[in-house]
Protein backbone atom coordinates (compact mmCIF):
# COMPACT_ATOMS: atom_id res chain seq x y z
CA UNK A 1 0.00 0.00 0.00
CA UNK A 2 1.09 3.57 -0.58
CA UNK A 3 1.54 6.43 1.88
CA UNK A 4 -1.57 8.23 0.58
CA UNK A 5 -3.62 7.94 3.73
CA UNK A 6 -4.63 11.07 5.53
CA UNK A 7 -4.62 10.96 9.30
CA UNK A 8 -7.93 9.80 10.66
CA UNK A 9 -9.06 7.98 7.51
CA UNK A 10 -11.22 4.97 8.27
CA UNK A 11 -10.21 1.65 6.79
CA UNK A 12 -12.02 0.93 3.53
CA UNK A 13 -11.51 -2.51 2.06
CA UNK A 14 -10.19 -2.17 -1.48
CA UNK A 15 -11.95 -4.10 -4.27
CA UNK A 16 -14.24 -5.60 -1.66
CA UNK A 17 -17.08 -6.79 -3.86
CA UNK A 18 -14.86 -7.60 -6.82
CA UNK A 19 -12.52 -9.83 -4.79
CA UNK A 20 -15.29 -11.81 -3.10
CA UNK A 21 -17.18 -12.12 -6.40
CA UNK A 22 -14.01 -13.59 -7.94
CA UNK A 23 -14.17 -16.44 -5.40
CA UNK A 24 -17.53 -17.40 -6.99
CA UNK A 25 -18.94 -18.59 -3.66
CA UNK A 26 -22.56 -18.13 -4.64
CA UNK A 27 -22.21 -20.09 -7.86
CA UNK A 28 -21.87 -23.54 -6.33
CA UNK A 29 -19.70 -23.53 -3.23
CA UNK A 30 -21.69 -21.94 -0.43
CA UNK A 31 -20.91 -25.01 1.70
CA UNK A 32 -17.20 -24.70 0.95
CA UNK A 33 -14.07 -23.89 2.95
CA UNK A 34 -12.28 -20.61 2.30
CA UNK A 35 -9.17 -18.78 3.51
CA UNK A 36 -8.86 -15.05 4.08
CA UNK A 37 -5.07 -14.92 4.20
CA UNK A 38 -4.93 -11.27 5.33
CA UNK A 39 -7.79 -10.55 7.72
CA UNK A 40 -6.98 -6.88 8.41
CA UNK A 41 -10.15 -5.47 9.88
CA UNK A 42 -12.34 -8.17 8.40
CA UNK A 43 -13.97 -6.48 5.42
CA UNK A 44 -13.47 -9.38 3.05
CA UNK A 45 -14.13 -11.97 5.76
CA UNK A 46 -17.50 -10.52 6.69
CA UNK A 47 -18.65 -10.44 3.08
CA UNK A 48 -17.47 -14.02 2.52
CA UNK A 49 -19.34 -15.17 5.63
CA UNK A 50 -22.50 -13.45 4.39
CA UNK A 51 -22.38 -15.64 1.28
CA UNK A 52 -21.54 -18.94 2.97
CA UNK A 53 -24.20 -21.39 4.11
CA UNK A 54 -24.38 -22.62 7.67
CA UNK A 55 -22.13 -25.50 6.59
CA UNK A 56 -19.48 -23.21 5.12
CA UNK A 57 -16.23 -22.40 6.85
CA UNK A 58 -13.74 -19.52 6.74
CA UNK A 59 -10.20 -19.57 8.12
CA UNK A 60 -8.27 -16.31 8.43
CA UNK A 61 -4.67 -15.31 9.10
CA UNK A 62 -2.99 -12.10 10.18
CA UNK A 63 0.32 -11.05 11.73
CA UNK A 64 -1.06 -7.97 13.47
CA UNK A 65 -2.18 -8.46 17.10
CA UNK A 66 -4.74 -5.68 16.70
CA UNK A 67 -6.26 -7.45 13.71
CA UNK A 68 -6.28 -10.70 15.65
CA UNK A 69 -8.26 -9.03 18.45
CA UNK A 70 -10.91 -7.96 15.92
CA UNK A 71 -10.93 -11.43 14.39
CA UNK A 72 -11.37 -13.12 17.74
CA UNK A 73 -14.47 -11.03 18.38
CA UNK A 74 -15.88 -12.21 15.06
CA UNK A 75 -14.97 -15.82 15.85
CA UNK A 76 -16.79 -15.62 19.16
CA UNK A 77 -20.02 -14.71 17.37
CA UNK A 78 -19.75 -16.96 14.30
CA UNK A 79 -18.79 -20.63 14.65
CA UNK A 80 -17.99 -20.86 10.95
CA UNK A 81 -15.00 -18.54 11.39
CA UNK A 82 -11.58 -19.02 12.92
CA UNK A 83 -8.42 -16.90 12.91
CA UNK A 84 -4.72 -17.71 13.35
CA UNK A 85 -2.12 -15.23 14.57
CA UNK A 86 0.58 -15.89 11.99
CA UNK A 87 1.71 -15.10 8.48
CA UNK A 88 -0.19 -16.67 5.60
CA UNK A 89 3.12 -18.35 4.80
CA UNK A 90 2.14 -20.81 7.55
CA UNK A 91 -1.30 -21.60 6.12
CA UNK A 92 -0.44 -25.10 4.93
CA UNK A 93 0.43 -26.41 8.39
CA UNK A 94 -2.43 -24.52 10.05
CA UNK A 95 -5.02 -25.82 7.62
CA UNK A 96 -3.74 -29.37 7.86
CA UNK A 97 -3.75 -29.11 11.68
CA UNK A 98 -7.43 -28.20 11.44
CA UNK A 99 -8.09 -31.47 9.63
CA UNK A 100 -8.66 -29.83 6.25
CA UNK A 101 -7.13 -31.29 3.09
CA UNK A 102 -8.44 -28.87 0.46
CA UNK A 103 -10.10 -25.46 0.29
CA UNK A 104 -12.40 -23.91 -2.27
CA UNK A 105 -10.84 -20.48 -2.37
CA UNK A 106 -8.04 -18.29 -1.00
CA UNK A 107 -8.07 -14.50 -0.89
CA UNK A 108 -4.88 -12.51 -0.27
CA UNK A 109 -5.10 -8.72 0.17
CA UNK A 110 -1.50 -7.60 0.43
CA UNK A 111 -2.15 -4.01 1.41
CA UNK A 112 -1.70 -2.52 4.85
CA UNK A 113 -4.77 -1.38 6.71
CA UNK A 114 -5.53 2.26 7.43
CA UNK A 115 -5.30 1.74 11.22
CA UNK A 116 -1.76 0.44 10.81
CA UNK A 117 -0.68 3.50 8.85
CA UNK A 118 -2.64 6.02 10.89
CA UNK A 119 -1.23 4.83 14.23
CA UNK A 120 2.00 6.79 14.65
CA UNK A 121 3.10 4.33 17.31
CA UNK A 122 3.45 1.59 14.70
CA UNK A 123 6.10 3.50 12.76
CA UNK A 124 4.81 2.73 9.26
CA UNK A 125 4.24 6.31 8.13
CA UNK A 126 6.47 9.36 7.88
CA UNK A 127 3.43 11.66 8.04
CA UNK A 128 3.38 11.61 11.85
CA UNK A 129 6.42 11.25 14.08
CA UNK A 130 6.59 8.09 16.15
CA UNK A 131 8.86 5.22 17.18
CA UNK A 132 10.50 3.55 14.19
CA UNK A 133 9.03 0.07 14.60
CA UNK A 134 7.37 -1.06 11.31
CA UNK A 135 6.65 -4.60 12.50
CA UNK A 136 3.28 -5.96 11.43
CA UNK A 137 3.59 -8.48 14.26
CA UNK A 138 4.78 -6.50 17.27
CA UNK A 139 5.23 -9.70 19.29
CA UNK A 140 8.08 -10.99 17.11
CA UNK A 141 11.23 -9.86 15.40
CA UNK A 142 13.15 -6.61 15.80
CA UNK A 143 11.91 -3.06 15.13
CA UNK A 144 13.24 -1.13 12.15
CA UNK A 145 15.27 1.13 14.45
CA UNK A 146 17.28 -1.85 15.74
CA UNK A 147 18.01 -3.07 12.22
CA UNK A 148 19.07 0.39 11.05
CA UNK A 149 21.45 0.58 14.00
CA UNK A 150 23.36 -2.57 13.06
CA UNK A 151 23.03 -3.26 9.32
CA UNK A 152 26.09 -2.72 7.17
CA UNK A 153 26.07 0.08 4.63
CA UNK A 154 26.14 -2.52 1.84
CA UNK A 155 23.10 -4.32 3.26
CA UNK A 156 21.22 -1.06 3.76
CA UNK A 157 21.90 -0.06 0.17
CA UNK A 158 20.83 -3.46 -1.16
CA UNK A 159 17.52 -3.44 0.74
CA UNK A 160 16.66 0.15 -0.19
CA UNK A 161 17.56 -0.39 -3.83
CA UNK A 162 15.84 -3.74 -4.30
CA UNK A 163 12.76 -3.36 -2.09
CA UNK A 164 12.26 0.36 -2.60
CA UNK A 165 13.43 0.58 -6.20
CA UNK A 166 15.29 3.66 -5.01
CA UNK A 167 17.97 5.07 -7.31
CA UNK A 168 19.52 7.05 -4.45
CA UNK A 169 20.03 3.94 -2.32
CA UNK A 170 23.78 4.48 -1.95
CA UNK A 171 23.38 8.07 -0.75
CA UNK A 172 20.63 7.10 1.71
CA UNK A 173 22.57 4.14 3.10
CA UNK A 174 25.65 6.31 3.61
CA UNK A 175 23.55 8.98 5.32
CA UNK A 176 22.10 6.37 7.70
CA UNK A 177 25.55 5.10 8.65
CA UNK A 178 26.88 8.65 9.13
CA UNK A 179 23.86 9.66 11.23
CA UNK A 180 23.90 6.65 13.54
CA UNK A 181 27.54 7.37 14.38
CA UNK A 182 26.24 10.53 16.06
CA UNK A 183 23.15 9.02 17.66
CA UNK A 184 20.40 6.42 17.09
CA UNK A 185 17.74 6.80 14.41
CA UNK A 186 14.78 6.11 16.66
CA UNK A 187 11.77 7.85 15.10
CA UNK A 188 10.00 8.04 11.77
CA UNK A 189 10.61 11.77 11.65
CA UNK A 190 14.36 11.29 12.01
CA UNK A 191 14.52 8.76 9.20
CA UNK A 192 12.31 10.85 6.92
CA UNK A 193 14.43 13.95 7.48
CA UNK A 194 17.62 12.00 6.87
CA UNK A 195 16.28 10.62 3.56
CA UNK A 196 15.06 14.05 2.48
CA UNK A 197 18.58 15.37 2.95
CA UNK A 198 20.10 12.55 0.89
CA UNK A 199 17.60 12.54 -2.00
CA UNK A 200 18.21 15.50 -4.28
CA UNK A 201 15.26 15.10 -6.64
CA UNK A 202 11.96 13.28 -6.47
CA UNK A 203 8.84 12.82 -8.58
CA UNK A 204 6.35 15.65 -8.21
CA UNK A 205 3.93 15.05 -5.36
CA UNK A 206 5.91 12.15 -3.86
CA UNK A 207 7.68 12.45 -0.52
CA UNK A 208 11.42 11.63 -0.72
CA UNK A 209 11.01 9.05 2.07
CA UNK A 210 8.31 6.99 0.35
CA UNK A 211 10.56 4.41 -1.28
CA UNK A 212 12.87 4.02 1.71
CA UNK A 213 9.98 3.47 4.13
CA UNK A 214 8.51 0.89 1.76
CA UNK A 215 11.85 -0.91 1.48
CA UNK A 216 12.51 -1.07 5.21
CA UNK A 217 8.95 -2.22 5.96
CA UNK A 218 9.12 -4.98 3.34
CA UNK A 219 12.46 -6.18 4.69
CA UNK A 220 11.51 -6.09 8.37
CA UNK A 221 8.34 -8.10 7.71
CA UNK A 222 9.82 -10.46 5.09
CA UNK A 223 6.87 -9.58 2.90
CA UNK A 224 8.17 -10.82 -0.44
CA UNK A 225 9.51 -14.08 0.98
CA UNK A 226 6.18 -14.71 2.71
CA UNK A 227 4.32 -13.89 -0.51
CA UNK A 228 6.26 -16.42 -2.57
CA UNK A 229 5.75 -19.11 0.08
CA UNK A 230 2.10 -18.21 0.61
CA UNK A 231 1.23 -18.34 -3.08
CA UNK A 232 2.67 -21.84 -3.40
CA UNK A 233 0.87 -23.08 -0.30
CA UNK A 234 -2.42 -21.50 -1.33
CA UNK A 235 -2.31 -23.13 -4.75
CA UNK A 236 -1.39 -26.52 -3.29
CA UNK A 237 -4.40 -26.33 -0.97
CA UNK A 238 -6.92 -25.53 -3.71
CA UNK A 239 -9.47 -28.16 -4.62
CA UNK A 240 -10.28 -28.69 -8.31
CA UNK A 241 -11.97 -25.54 -9.61
CA UNK A 242 -10.94 -23.72 -6.43
CA UNK A 243 -9.93 -20.09 -6.85
CA UNK A 244 -6.96 -18.01 -5.72
CA UNK A 245 -7.48 -14.23 -5.72
CA UNK A 246 -4.70 -11.75 -4.89
CA UNK A 247 -4.77 -7.97 -4.51
CA UNK A 248 -1.39 -6.23 -4.62
CA UNK A 249 -0.43 -2.59 -4.18
CA UNK A 250 3.05 -2.13 -5.59
CA UNK A 251 5.11 -3.40 -8.49
CA UNK A 252 7.32 -5.80 -6.52
CA UNK A 253 4.31 -7.69 -5.16
CA UNK A 254 2.42 -7.62 -8.43
CA UNK A 255 5.43 -8.93 -10.37
CA UNK A 256 5.70 -11.95 -8.06
CA UNK A 257 1.95 -12.61 -8.23
CA UNK A 258 1.78 -12.21 -12.02
CA UNK A 259 4.68 -14.58 -12.64
CA UNK A 260 3.39 -17.22 -10.22
CA UNK A 261 -0.11 -17.23 -11.67
CA UNK A 262 1.21 -17.31 -15.24
CA UNK A 263 3.41 -20.29 -14.41
CA UNK A 264 0.44 -22.27 -13.11
CA UNK A 265 -1.60 -21.41 -16.20
CA UNK A 266 1.16 -22.55 -18.59
CA UNK A 267 1.70 -26.14 -19.67
CA UNK A 268 5.03 -27.61 -18.56
CA UNK A 269 7.64 -27.32 -21.29
CA UNK A 270 8.93 -30.53 -22.86
CA UNK A 271 11.77 -31.41 -25.17
CA UNK A 272 10.27 -31.10 -28.65
CA UNK A 273 12.39 -34.02 -29.81
CA UNK A 274 10.50 -36.44 -27.57
CA UNK A 275 7.98 -38.67 -29.38
CA UNK A 276 4.82 -37.61 -27.52
CA UNK A 277 1.34 -37.60 -29.02
CA UNK A 278 -0.67 -34.39 -28.86
CA UNK A 279 -3.23 -36.15 -26.66
CA UNK A 280 -0.53 -36.96 -24.14
CA UNK A 281 0.92 -33.46 -23.83
CA UNK A 282 0.82 -32.04 -20.28
CA UNK A 283 -1.92 -29.53 -19.59
CA UNK A 284 -1.78 -26.34 -17.53
CA UNK A 285 -2.76 -26.55 -13.87
CA UNK A 286 -4.89 -23.42 -13.86
CA UNK A 287 -6.89 -20.90 -15.84
CA UNK A 288 -6.25 -17.22 -15.27
CA UNK A 289 -9.04 -14.90 -14.16
CA UNK A 290 -9.27 -11.44 -15.75
CA UNK A 291 -7.17 -8.73 -14.15
CA UNK A 292 -9.26 -6.16 -12.24
CA UNK A 293 -8.39 -2.56 -11.36
CA UNK A 294 -10.35 -0.23 -9.06
CA UNK A 295 -13.04 1.81 -10.75
CA UNK A 296 -12.77 5.58 -11.05
CA UNK A 297 -15.54 5.84 -8.47
CA UNK A 298 -13.60 3.72 -5.95
CA UNK A 299 -10.40 5.68 -6.45
CA UNK A 300 -12.32 8.94 -5.98
CA UNK A 301 -13.85 7.57 -2.77
CA UNK A 302 -10.69 5.87 -1.49
CA UNK A 303 -7.38 7.29 -2.76
CA UNK A 304 -5.33 4.39 -1.44
CA UNK A 305 -7.02 2.03 -3.90
CA UNK A 306 -5.46 3.74 -6.91
CA UNK A 307 -2.44 1.41 -7.09
CA UNK A 308 -4.35 -1.83 -6.46
CA UNK A 309 -4.28 -4.70 -8.95
CA UNK A 310 -6.33 -7.86 -8.54
CA UNK A 311 -5.30 -11.09 -10.24
CA UNK A 312 -6.46 -14.65 -9.82
CA UNK A 313 -6.81 -18.15 -11.17
CA UNK A 314 -8.99 -21.24 -11.14
CA UNK A 315 -7.27 -24.54 -10.38
CA UNK A 316 -8.02 -27.11 -13.06
CA UNK A 317 -8.40 -30.83 -12.43
CA UNK A 318 -6.01 -33.11 -14.28
CA UNK A 319 -7.14 -33.69 -17.83
CA UNK A 320 -9.18 -30.49 -18.10
CA UNK A 321 -8.04 -27.81 -20.55
CA UNK A 322 -8.17 -24.10 -19.87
Amino acid sequence: MTESLASGDQHRTVLLQEAVNALAIQDARRDGIYIDATFGRGGHSRLILSQLSEKGRLLAFDKDPQAIAVGQQLASSDARFGITHDSFASMHNAVRAAGIEQVDGVLMDLGMSSPQVDDAGRGFSFRADGPLDMRMDTTRGIPASAWLATATQENLEKVIREYGEERFAFQIAKAIVDRRAVGPIATTGQLAALVAGAVKTREKGKDPATRTFQAVRIFINQELEDLETGLKQAFDLLAPFGRLVVISFHSLEDRIVKRFLAAQASAPSLDRRLPIRAADLPLPSAKLLPRVMPSEAEVAHNARSRSAVMRGLIRLPQGVTA
